[in-house]
């Protein structure tokens, strides 16, 4: 009898460790090798064009001119723009192939106050129109379109967008077009941001769309927490991006992915795919620290995610969404995430988000699908989730592991509808559970994790079943 318990109790021992590690999931990064300190043979330094650090002369000519000087050396190598100690005021201006903007560490660009220096380009074409209003939009103070080989860095300079002029007017609704960003790449590949500070953005600050092969790393973005609109990294219908250490404070989402809106972004079909976040801390004043849409229509997959710390936050992992967007999200993977004073800890929403205009087809239905939520502990937090689908249009295979977030302040503490998935170790406990294991290890994202027996033994009692959600209304 002694002999068979020691013999369960060391099976016991090897399936916890087995099951342990199949739940660990591998760091995932979808970026080939880029370097930052890449070597560029051509440099030059922004005064030798007449450029006057003294934070009111502006230099956005002498910017453009340095740039058109730097691209006869493009196709030999590469060129270097360096930015020396100094305020540097600016209107946009534009990037090129094979160039390095760098920033000594006592250097701070400075976005002019003045909208006229922020040129009004075309809406995007998986928008349909600007974001904010009708028609165009203004350019990032740096932009740069079809390029390759891009690199923005320095020894931890500043890169300044003076926003509150900017949010004032979106406050007292004088803008004529919708608000820049500090940075924006479109068609672009082979894209590094690293070892800056971007502060006061007047809208999203770091926005690569219709881009590939995007990292951004070790990067500090700060805005006031009540700044309106002030997304920190932006992901938008992009491959391939990878976001690393960075710590961020903002007005609105810390990272959020997106794929265009509602008809345009369904048409222009170009999805944010193959997106890895990890070792990412931050606090968002009205928003959330990780959050996927609301214009997904294109649609977005395979996002990877670990090592996540958000405080003072509304949302800590938001997925947002309505009738009328179309598009998915499928194929999410959330680990390793700590909360602290978080309103709402987990929140997906279906009825989220307004829409470019009336052309949109209400019947269009997003699929969302195969998201997985594991390691998860949260302090003081208001409601655990909000997990609400729309009615006809259930959200399937949602999963939730090791998830504590110990008492919340809500009761109930989760608000379930129109949603289908399980759950396993969750506190407090879901909504409507179930004992009952998913029907096979494909249901959720991660397909290593579930067992494929439902019976019990000593090896399947080292943890709890999944619990299904039947809180299908």
């Amino acid at each position: 009898m002694k002999r068979s318990a020691t013999f369960c109790q060391a099976i016991l021992f090897l399936a916890t460790i087995f099951l342990n590690s199949m739940w660990a999931y591998a760091s995932v990064s979808y970026c080939k090798p880029m370097d930052p300190t890449k070597y560029r043979p051509h440099s030059v330094t922004i005064t030798e064009f007449g450029a006057v650090g003294d934070g009111v002369t502006l230099n956005t000519k002498a910017f453009e001119n340095a740039i058109f000087y730097l691209n006869s050396f493009a196709d030999k190598g590469g060129a270097e723009l360096f930015v020396p100690a100094g305020k540097w005021l600016t209107g946009s201006f534009n990037l090129i192939n094979h160039l390095t903007l760098s920033l000594d560490k006592d250097a701070v660009i400075i976005g002019s106050m003045d909208s006229n220096r922020w040129p009004v380009i075309d809406p995007l074409p998986s928008y349909g129109r600007g974001q904010e209003l009708p028609g165009g939009r203004h350019k990032a103070l740096i932009f740069g379109s079809n390029l390759t080989d891009v690199i923005i860095t320095g020894a931890n300079g500043t890169i300044d967008g003076q926003g509150a002029v900017w949010w004032e007017r979106f406050k007292n609704h004088t803008l004529d077009y919708t608000r820049p960003h500090l940075v924006e790449l479109m068609h672009s590949t082979e894209i590094v941001i690293s070892n800056l500070t971007f502060v006061n953005s007047p809208f999203w600050a770091i926005h690569p769309v219709y881009s590939s092969q995007v990292l951004v790393k070790n990067v500090t973005i700060l805005a006031p927490l009540d700044s309106p609109n002030t997304d920190a990294i932006d992901p938008d219908s992009s491959t391939n991006v990878c976001i690393e250490d960075c710590y961020i404070s903002t007005g609105d989402d810390i990272i959020v992915i997106k794929s265009g809106w509602d008809e345009y972004g369904i048409s222009f079909a170009r999805p944010s795919s193959n997106i890895s976040i990890r070792h990412v801390t931050g606090q968002s004043g009205s928003g959330a620290g990780i959050a996927i849409g609301s214009e997904m229509s294109g649609g977005v997959s395979e996002v990877h995610a670990e090592n996540l710390h958000f405080t003072n936050s509304l949302h800590g992992i938001r997925v947002k969404t309505s009738a009328g967007r179309g598009g998915y999200v499928r194929n999410l993977h959330i680990s390793d995430v700590t909360m602290n004073n978080v309103s709402i800890a987990i929140r997906i929403a279906g009825q989220y988000g307004e829409h470019p205009d009336d052309k949109y087809d209400q019947n269009s239905l997003p699929v969302i699908s195969k998201i997985t939520i594991k390691d998860v502990v949260g302090y003081n937090i208001g409601t655990a989730g909000m997990l609400q689908g729309i009615q006809g249009d259930n959200f399937s295979n949602i999963c939730l592991s090791n998830v504590s977030f110990g008492s919340v302040r809500s009761n109930p503490p989760w608000k379930c509808s129109n949603i289908e998935g399980y759950s396993n170790m969750v506190t407090p406990e879901l909504c409507n559970a179930l004992n009952q294991v998913p029907s096979q290890s494909t249901d959720c994202y991660d397909d290593d994790i579930l067992e494929q027996q439902p019976h019990r033994s000593c090896a399947s009692r080292s943890r709890s079943h999944f619990l299904k959600l039947s809180s299908i209304q």
